[in-house]
């Protein structure tokens, strides 16, 4: 563990981040070293296994609570029941970090602290490791999020050895009690009035040793590889949407049983419409005649175009409501709504018959069709009127 790379430092922040901070970080990186933008790269590959690990770690309050105060070291294999041993206090000893002077005087690793306080691997527990979890951020279009689709997703993982099965041994090969700790995958080390039980480095604590291991995946069960697997995205997702494939995860060690996969869903904007929640919200130009005089208008929804009534005077910035024509949640019930904002359209290009009808209706037209303007030069001739007062007040 003491190799290891400051998990803040791997994702470029500092202790004092928050949870946004550090989200924002991971998936800055997790987009530039994604296995699918950069196939082949062995490099980027295990970068990008490395800030997932930082990310898992930073964004559980406990966990990064236990990392900020033990390290790496506080996974080295568990805080179990301990004895009760705080930080000090023992004597004007902080047995603590005096552990940890033992530790490297030793050769030791940080698993060896954490065997102190109880929670050490071995002693008769399962050989089997369950595989990791993991997670995969997928990208797709607004079009999928509406409607659903299929995708296929690739992506590098830990997977059941296929020469073996699993098991980790060779042909021929079986698993024997560890002569070095009997079978308990615990040893104790002793340094004066210290005694401490720790991961038995022969077995690495499983309390069996493989004679012969797989070739393969050398004792393990497991192998790097990159798997293929047909993902059904339903109908109404939306960004932040995790979708769980149980068993899809990393394959378990020797045997265990496989992680899940989580897929996190990231929808691209769309040019026209836009989501908020299960209601859909766009804006949609109208001609000025019909804003004028009133009439019925053909608008794009998600379902297809839609007619909407559009009262004779409607101004500028309306909102009218469409009412299902919205959306369906990703659990299905009511369809959500459309908001349309109203945008009066000015014609463009004009012939010259064109001209002559606008500038006779132009002419037609006084301040009781344009109530706006004229309640805004009365506001205009209320403030000129009181400068031309003041300046005079002050002339005098």
């Amino acid at each position: 563990m003491a190799g290891k790379e400051d998990f803040y430092k791997i994702l470029g922040v500092d202790r004092s981040a928050g949870p946004d901070e550090i989200k924002k970080a991971y998936r800055k990186l997790a987009v530039k070293y994604h296995p699918d933008k950069n196939p082949g790269d062995h490099d980027a590959e295990e970068t990008f296994k490395t800030i997932t690990e930082a990310y898992e770690v930073l964004s559980d309050p406990q966990k990064r609570q236990r990392y900020d105060q033990f390290g790496h070291a506080a996974f080295g294999g568990g805080r179990g029941g301990g004895a009760g041993y705080g930080g000090g206090g023992f004597g004007g000893i902080d047995l603590e970090e005096a552990l940890r002077t033992f530790m490297g005087a030793m050769g030791g690793s940080g698993s060896i602290f954490e065997d102190f306080f109880g929670g050490g691997r071995g002693g008769g527990r399962d050989q089997t490791t369950r595989g990791a979890d993991l997670r995969y951020d997928l990208e797709i279009e607004f079009e999928e999020a509406v409607f659903g689709s299929h995708r296929d997703i690739t992506l590098a993982m830990l997977a059941e050895c296929g020469t073996c099965g699993g098991s980790g041994l060779d042909e021929g090969s079986k698993r024997e009690v560890c002569g070095r700790c009997g079978g308990n995958g615990m040893v104790i080390s002793s340094s004066g009035f210290f005694q401490v039980r720790q991961t038995c480095p022969a077995c690495n604590g499983t309390g069996e040793i493989i004679t012969n291991p797989c070739r393969e995946c050398r004792g393990e069960g497991r192998v790097r590889t990159r798997k293929s697997l047909s993902l059904r995205i339903p109908p109404g997702v939306e960004t932040g949407s995790r979708l769980r494939l149980a068993g899809k995860g990393e394959g378990g060690a020797r045997g265990g049983a496989s992680g899940d996969l989580y897929v996190v869903i990231h929808v691209q904007p769309h040019s026209f419409f836009q989501r908020h929640g299960d209601d859909v919200i766009c804006e949609y130009p109208v001609p000025i005649h019909v804003a004028a005089l009133g009439g019925t208008i053909e608008v794009p929804t998600v379902q297809g175009y839609a007619k909407l009534k559009i009262p004779s005077g409607t101004k500028s910035g309306t909102v009218f409501r469409m009412k299902g024509k919205g959306i369906a949640g990703i659990h299905g019930g009511r369809l959500g709504d459309q908001h349309v904002r109203i945008r009066i359209e000015v014609p463009e290009h004009l012939d010259r018959k064109q001209k002559k009808v606008m500038e006779e209706f132009g002419e037609l037209c006084g301040e009781k069709q344009y109530p706006q303007i004229k309640s805004i030069q009365d506001m205009a001739d209320t403030f000129y009127a009181n400068r031309d007062t003041i300046m005079g007040a002050g002339e005098a």
